[in-house]
């Protein structure tokens, strides 16, 4: 019985976002909701890796993943993308191609998620419900993304990366390692002790 009613508290909570997210009716999500899978990830542990397709387009309802390749020369990982609770976790080009990912996708925490797969929700595209405009606002999402983090280096200093994500990803700072963030950041450890120490000093 106790599990069932986490699992009812995590569908409800998946529910919230689709209404609030896309304006999803109860009509909608009735349609939906049997598809939704919740999975529990470990800490270190991969939501998907490089070379396979990713196959599931997943809510965070628990945890901070991130998202990194690793250079082919060096072998340095390179952190690109953090998702936390209450985001959408997909590695979308290979969501929506179906060809394998570029990125390994891992839980930096022990990590909880609702998932469906892309069979199934391609199946929900086609249905007289309001799915088909949740996949487009998905998309839109992930394309936001994506050039945000494109224009962060391009017009953004460091220091504004780091408030920035600060804001998206609350007490990111305790739950996560510093290199994580550096590497995020495209900096080393130091230049980030020295970030934290000018924005502590203005409040």
């Amino acid at each position: 019985m106790f599990g069932s009613m986490l699992m009812n508290q995590k569908h409800d909570a998946l529910n919230e976002v689709l209404k609030s997210f896309a304006n999803l009716t109860d009509n909608d999500i009735a349609v939906g909701g049997s598809f939704w899978r919740t999975r529990r990830i470990g800490k270190g542990d991969f939501f998907n890796m490089q070379s396979f397709v990713c196959t599931d387009l997943a809510l965070i309802t628990k945890g901070i993943f991130r998202v990194y390749y690793v250079h082919p020369e060096t072998q340095e990982e390179k952190n690109v993308f953090f998702f936390s609770e209450r985001q959408f976790l997909v590695s979308f080009r290979s969501f929506i191609n179906q060809y394998p990912c570029y990125y390994y996708i891992q839980a930096l925490e022990d990590a909880e998620i609702i998932s469906i797969n892309y069979k199934d929700l391609q199946y929900l595209y086609t249905t007289p419900t309001g799915w088909e405009k949740f996949g487009r606002l998905v998309a839109e999402l992930f394309f936001n993304y994506s050039q945000a983090r494109a224009e962060e280096f391009l017009f953004n200093t460091a220091e504004e990366r780091y408030v920035k994500l600060s804001n998206e990803h609350p007490n990111i700072v305790n739950r996560i390692p510093a290199y994580h963030i550096s590497s995020y950041l495209g900096i080393k450890n130091p230049s980030l002790t020295r970030i934290k120490k000018r924005l502590l000093g203005q409040k």
